[in-house]
């Protein structure tokens, strides 16, 4: 290995015990062992000590000879945005600061030991479980001490925290007994779940009384951090308002496409769609119904030659496990999520929830059978982990309140949403009406990405917002609020779905390379910036020596 090389590699372990000295739970999703029995530090010199040590990164990395190895260059460009993110956020609104953070860490930093592991045995898993749960009482006072120090909290931070605490408590008395790895005859154990209940109970007892909070704080980044970190985190060429203007564009021309497209139904897009909607699976099949359009989405693609599917990496059907049925109502439990890269095993696990109505058949067919499995995050996931970048291995990793890296982002969501419009290319896997479905959840996606800047620029107040959602997007009213408050807390995460779903169509139509081999390599870069990658187009034929027959 050479001098470059080794220097990255070196800066891309630091990177990562720093990452884990401050964030162990995402260390846990990862795969990456020697934190499991960890909660995060959120003391008062948390913060300075997070910056120096970020601020020691930055100053290596910045003395690095640039590294030769594709991979490596691409190691060295998310270490930047990582450096870049994590140090601006640290400076413009902490997470220490955030009383959501400190739910979702402790409810995930537990639900993370519980989930399907392989590998792990049951004794390991409740020697984690007890170490982090003596932890967790710790953790929340910090984060109490924080947070009483904290000029006001948006009110529906607060909100969201105080369910999730709630929620927490309730599991720890209750469905944590209920998990294989979980015996309530271990006295260190049971011990160490009351204690953490009561922190859990006392945490949402002061979110939702003492703790300042108020429906007025701006919840907008600005333009300049906005701009940051679209450019810097997201690689993208443009900034907000470029980005704006061509989301309203496509918002508007989809909205039309819709009406006109309808016409052929004689009703309304919308009508359609309802339609669509009052087709759903019989709840007895239902895991059975997500299993055959996932397999038949692996199929339709490869058939028509879009993509290799990753049929050498499984992905199991299960029912929503009785642990996690209520627990997984209040928190941001996802029926899929990435497999740890670093402890993937040779499958992962989609929870099918058997609870109350079933989605419609089409919704299972393009959001859970191709966004998610067969051709989408399953098989997305499964190259990743063939990335020549240890960090692309690693960025789409799903943690307790999102994306581990912010600049995975337009690869993962980008990429998921693609899928949907590429199975179109497979001849008689939708339905005319899904074709507008499909369109509908373009225009959706062109809306967020409108709400998501509009917001951050402070264009929008945080109730203008959801009226949009309400009113043009026609949202649920749960949805409106859980999608709002989630984007106020993370700008700039829900515009990567539909710019990262347009640099695919550009660099696609930039390629000569036939579907499957231009999606393919696509896949093989990992989870990174879209903007950063080039794909190869077919080499040149050989030409003839002059004169030559």
């Amino acid at each position: 290995m050479n001098e470059a090389a080794s220097g990255i590699s070196a800066l891309v372990d630091a990177y990562l015990e720093l990452h884990a000295q401050f964030r162990p739970v995402d260390l846990t999703f990862m795969g990456l062992p020697g934190h499991d029995h960890r909660l995060p530090p959120a003391g008062p010199q948390v913060a300075q000590q997070e910056r120096e040590g970020l601020q020691a990164l930055r100053a290596a990395l910045d003395a690095l000879d640039p590294p030769q190895h594709a991979g490596e260059q691409l190691d060295a460009r998310l270490l930047d945005a990582q450096l870049t993110h994590a140090a601006a956020e640290l400076n413009r609104a902490s997470r220490l600061l955030n009383p959501a953070w400190y739910t979702g860490e402790a409810a995930f930093g537990v639900i993370s030991l519980l989930l399907p592991r392989p590998g792990a045995t049951p004794e390991e898993v409740r020697t984690a479980l007890t170490a982090r749960l003596n932890d967790l009482p710790r953790f929340l006072d910090e984060g109490l001490a924080q947070l009483r120090s904290a000029p006001q909290i948006p009110a529906d931070w607060s909100t969201r925290a105080a369910t999730e605490a709630a929620s927490l408590a309730g599991f720890l008395k209750q469905e944590l007994w209920l998990h294989p790895a979980a015996d309530a005859s271990d006295a260190a154990l049971s011990s160490a779940a009351e204690q953490a209940t009561q922190a859990a109970e006392a945490f949402a007892a002061e979110v939702q009384g003492p703790l300042r909070s108020s429906p007025e704080v701006s919840t907008a980044c600005g333009e300049a951090h906005l701009e940051l970190l679209m450019r810097r985190v997201h690689g993208l060429p443009f900034g907000p308002h470029e980005a704006l203007a061509q989301a309203e564009a496509a918002f508007a021309h989809l909205t039309a496409e819709l009406e006109q497209d309808a016409l052929a139904f004689g009703m309304s897009w919308q009508s359609v769609l309802a339609g669509l909607d009052a087709v759903r699976p019989d709840p007895s099949e239902l895991a059975d119904t997500y299993r055959q359009w996932h397999q038949r989405a692996l199929e339709a693609a490869d058939k028509a030659g879009l993509v290799t599917g990753a049929s050498d990496y499984g992905l199991d059907f299960r029912p929503m496990p009785d642990w996690a049925r209520q627990v997984s109502r209040d928190l941001y439990f996802l029926f899929y999520r990435s497999p740890a890269a670093a402890r993937a095993g040779e499958g992962s696990v989609y929870w099918v929830v058997e609870d109350g109505t079933p989605p419609s058949v089409s919704f299972i067919k393009l959001v859970h059978a191709v966004h998610h499995g067969s051709v989408g995050h399953h098989t997305q996931n499964a190259r990743a982990r063939q990335s020549p970048s240890r960090l692309a291995r690693l960025g789409g990793t799903d943690s307790a309140l999102g994306l581990t890296f912010l600049s995975s982002g337009t690869a993962v969501e980008g990429w998921a949403c693609y899928a949907e419009d590429l199975l179109l290319e497979a001849e008689g896997f939708y339905t005319p009406e899904e074709g507008l479905l499909l369109k509908s959840f373009e225009r959706r996606n062109a809306a967020c990405c409108i709400a998501d800047i509009k917001l951050h620029l402070g264009q929008w107040t945080l109730e203008q917002m959801r009226a949009f959602y309400r009113d043009e997007v026609g949202f649920p009213e749960a949805r409106v609020w859980a999608e709002s408050t989630r984007n106020s807390m993370l700008p700039a995460t829900r515009l990567m779905y539909w710019l990262g779903t347009q640099q695919i169509r550009r660099l696609r139509a930039a390629s000569a390379l036939p579907p499957r081999e231009f999606h393919d390599q696509l896949l093989a870069h990992g989870h990174a910036p879209l903007h950063w990658l080039s794909v190869p187009q077919p080499a040149a034929p050989l030409q003839s020596p002059s004169g030559a027959s």
